[in-house]
């Protein structure tokens, strides 16, 4: 695969694991298998989770075991007006709107069809009229920004994207139904960022785990929507414990950090991940 870009895109909200380590090395024998370009980027949206010191600990930790990238480092925060730029050109489609309801607001309307982000939003912004939603918003209500998925839909057409092991996929992001795409304080979300971000960065090849898969649908959509390159795709198993959870910040899995601490080399980290 020729000018292969790929990228790592850790959050600084904790320290990296196991885990993270496979996904970079993965990530970075695809750029340099194909003598192409392996780049980094922080996503740190999340303003109450992510931490300076989390961000400086990523940049140690992967320069322990090796791994070298290339050109500057991208972060987020820093390029919130791109986002802006992207949810302006949505809206100006008429394919966002804001929705005002809570957690509890959502679950009292009932038992609703299940994504793979669980319940999904039964749409109960998505009618307000234009006059309703103002003046939510100028008494200072809380929002976020809904994509309506079966209009977005419906102007993106039949769309695919390709996985280099499994061939060509059909693009199914109404199984997400309308994703929240920034919220009143935020102007962006996991999903507008990441595939502008991607376009930006020029990236030709996205690697991610098994557990992003199903993302992938919402970023097709989002890439037709807004008129951006789409990239191939490769995807790497996760790595577990030794009960077979997978590997997370929020199980408290094994930091890097602590295996250097104890003694483990980054040789040894590196065969751990899967990689002499």
């Amino acid at each position: 695969m020729a000018n292969v870009v790929t990228r790592f895109a850790p959050s600084p909200t904790g320290y990296l694991h196991l885990g993270h380590a496979h996904a970079a090395l993965f990530a970075e024998r695809a750029a340099r298998i194909a003598g192409g370009l392996f780049l980094l980027r922080i996503e740190d949206i999340d303003h109450t989770r992510c931490r300076p010191e989390f961000e400086a600990a990523i940049l140690e930790d992967l320069a322990w075991l090796g791994i070298e990238w290339d050109g500057p480092v991208r972060r987020q925060s820093d390029h919130f007006d791109d986002y802006r730029t992207g949810l302006a050109s949505l809206n100006a489609m008429g394919l966002i709107y804001p929705c005002f309801c809570t957690r509890s607001d959502i679950a009292a309307a009932g038992n609703a069809p299940h994504g793979p982000d669980g319940a999904l939003y039964p749409g109960i912004c998505r009618a307000l009229d234009a006059a309703t939603r103002a003046a939510r918003i100028s008494r200072g209500a809380p929002y976020a920004l809904r994509l309506d998925m079966s209009a977005a839909i419906l102007r993106a057409g039949t769309l695919f994207w390709r996985d280099l092991d499994a061939g060509e996929i059909p693009a199914r992001p109404y199984l997400f139904g309308d994703v929240v795409l920034a919220r009143k304080d935020t102007p962006t979300s996991y999903h507008l960022s990441v595939t502008l971000d991607d376009d930006i960065q020029g990236i030709t090849l996205v690697t991610r785990g098994e557990d992003l898969r199903a993302a992938t649908h919402v970023h097709r959509l989002l890439q037709a929507l807004l008129g951006l390159e789409t990239p191939s795709y490769r995807f790497h198993r996760l790595m577990t414990d030794a009960t077979g959870r997978r590997l997370a910040k929020r199980n408290r899995a094994e930091t890097l950090r602590t295996l250097r601490e104890s003694g483990t080399t980054s040789a040894d980290v590196r065969q751990l991940a899967g990689f002499d």
